[in-house]
């Protein structure tokens, strides 16, 4: 490779270097001085270009001889600035024998700066703690203290008014980890109910085939129960039919009555539900009623006449000759398929007065997002206990006809359990929310806060008060490693990249604030800038690292980004591993940066 292709190769790698350096860099690793590099040559060229200055000074800063880490040594960088406390000296002798690559270094119990940058790009290096990437928290809680990752209009895998139908949409977001998918279920041809977006132009799929896609795939990727939320406007008949399909294709999957038989005093936990698929709907009746065998058969057989009566003169008003109808026909509920719905019965919002007087545990509403922020504004403490011990749904807003998303944040603050998102659509909410179900081994369910389960919480999320514990963030953002190019199409742009970080949790806490950019260089960029912020919710807060492209001309290009929950942040030098708009790995794309986290809200001098 002559000296003009490396330069072509480091345009291509994003990389703008100063002629005269590149071709010392060149010289010095053509051992042959053919003007070329081959085979080994052009490693050693690679390693010049790749050498990493500001992570070879942070090891020269605790090594003695500048060669290599010992054992205490080591221990002394993992606790003084990992803060890896009494575990320190363990975990040294695990990540040199870990991350190690001489045979004769894991020998002596020392780390070379080869092992320690391997340490530094790995998942013990990660900003990511490996301790939440499992199932860390306590399943055994009733499902309205966990958030449950949830999927509005599951069936849409485009828009609201003309988007294609398919089951596509469940196979992803159950593979993604949602527990809550929604289903719209209407009148078919030939007896079969169909699902599809009412009243618009989106196409039309089979309600079993979405049936037999979720009892496929509903426990892929997690364990957890699964709810189903069944939007039902169909006839007594296609219910029948509905309710055969629950029964059939779900089998032993569908929870179709309370666990033990007996009459609960709360919700169950995920932990109990394992592997169960619940159908949320309406109910007619009681749970209570349900378990009561004698009274069962009156309700079903007294529920049968006066929804058939109710059936026939539904019909006669939707008859021809009635030409002064002016009330529209309300959905009758039939039996098999009302007895199906267990532990999540939906009933109607009227204020949290009157849910705290006349409705039980088991039963939920349905918010807009319009709804739901008022309710915030004008009574966000009653919300929070509201939420400690009934389940909340949270949907997009029905103007929202492009599949674009909220920012499902405020609602969390609030404790809403199932706030449900087009996840279809890319973009910083999905970034949020894919932020905090990353944790707990991304099975859906992550435990709220305690003050967010509690039915006497004074917490309100838009004025949060003490007892909660503020914090200050110190993030130095120090360099960037070899981030993709934002325009591919032009060969020779090269990146100006800046880097802002992004924190969203309560009102007061939710700020943003960014480093300069790093002209033409995407390759190894560096800033060594210190960010500061104060925060006082930190349980509720996560943290977005977004990597932008400098436009001075008009709005900067997005190249890659990283979202998660403050309290899965670990301090010290880490790697942030940068990921694209959908979520996907853009490895080997990484930001260093060292994090520094302090009790209380303090003045920290720049």
């Amino acid at each position: 490779m002559s000296f003009q292709e490396v330069q072509r190769l480091l345009h291509l790698m994003n990389v703008e270097m100063d002629q005269e350096y590149a071709f010392q860099l060149f010289q010095a690793a053509d051992a042959s001085q053919s003007d070329t590099l081959e085979g080994e040559e052009f490693i050693e060229f690679y390693k010049a270009l790749t050498k990493r200055a500001e992570v070879q000074e942070l090891f020269e800063n605790f090594s003695a001889d500048g060669q290599k880490l010992t054992l205490l040594e080591f221990v002394d960088f993992l606790c003084e600035e990992q803060k890896e406390g009494d575990r320190a000296s363990d975990l040294a002798l695990e990540l040199i024998d870990r991350y190690e690559p001489s045979d004769s270094g894991k020998l002596r119990h020392v780390l070379s700066m080869d092992g320690f940058l391997n340490y530094l790009c790995s998942k013990d290096g990660d900003i990511f703690n490996p301790l939440c990437l499992p199932i860390y928290q306590d399943m055994t809680h009733p499902l309205n203290h966990y958030y449950i990752s949830s999927s509005h209009n599951t069936y849409l895998v485009g828009d609201q008014l003309c988007g294609q139908s398919s089951v596509e949409g469940y196979i992803r977001a159950l593979k993604r980890g949602c527990r809550c998918v929604e289903v719209d279920i209407w009148d078919g041809p030939s007896g079969e109910p169909v699902v599809y977006h009412g009243y618009t132009l989106t196409s039309r799929i089979l309600f079993k085939e979405v049936v037999a896609t979720v009892a496929q795939y509903a426990f892929q990727t997690s364990d957890y129960p699964v709810i189903l939320s069944l939007e039902n406007h169909c006839s007594w008949e296609q219910q029948e039919i509905i309710a055969h399909h629950l029964t059939e294709i779900l089998g032993e999957q569908l929870l179709s009555t309370t666990l033990d038989g007996l009459l609960p005093t709360q919700l169950p936990s995920p932990e109990e539900l394992r592997k169960k698929i619940l159908v949320k709907g309406k109910k007619l009746g009681t749970l209570e009623e349900d378990l009561e065998e004698e009274e069962e058969e009156e309700v079903e057989q007294e529920a049968e006449l006066e929804t058939e009566s109710q059936f026939e003169s539904d019909m006669q008003e939707l008859s021809p000759c009635r030409k002064d109808k002016k009330k529209k026909s309300k959905p009758i509920l039939c039996p098999s398929l009302s007895v199906l719905v267990v532990y999540t019965k939906i009933v109607p919002f009227h204020s949290f007065t009157h849910s705290r007087e006349n409705y039980r545990f088991y039963e939920l509403s349905s918010f807009s997002e319009t709804k739901a922020k008022s309710l915030i504004k004008e009574a966000g403490n009653e919300f929070v206990q509201h939420n400690s011990w009934q389940l909340s749904r949270v949907y997009p807003s029905g103007l929202r006809t492009d599949s674009s998303n909220y920012n499902p944040q405020e609602f969390w603050n609030a404790g809403c359990q199932m706030v449900a998102m087009n996840v279809q659509t890319a973009g910083l909410e999905m970034d949020i929310y894919d932020g905090l179900f990353r944790q707990n081994g991304g099975c859906g369910y992550v435990l709220k806060p305690d003050f967010l389960c509690d039915a006497q919480s004074f917490f309100h999320p838009d004025r949060p008060i003490s007892p909660f514990r503020p914090q200050t963030l110190l993030i130095q953002v120090i360099s960037g490693q070899q981030f993709p190019k934002a325009d591919k199409t032009k060969e020779a742009s090269i990146v100006d990249p800046l880097v802002r970080v992004e924190i969203f949790g309560v009102r007061p806490d939710t700020i943003r604030q960014q480093t300069t950019y790093v002209e033409n260089n995407g390759f190894n960029p560096y800033w060594g800038q210190t960010l500061c912020f104060q925060v006082l919710v930190p349980e509720l807060a996560l943290l977005r690292f977004v990597v932008m492209d400098y436009k001075w001309k008009s709005r900067n290009d997005f190249v890659g980004q990283y979202t998660l929950p403050w309290t899965c942040m670990q301090q010290g030098y880490r790697h942030i591993h940068l990921l694209s708009k959908d979520g996907t790995s853009l490895h080997p794309a990484s930001l260093f940066v060292h994090v520094c986290m302090l009790d209380g809200v303090k003045e920290v001098d720049s």
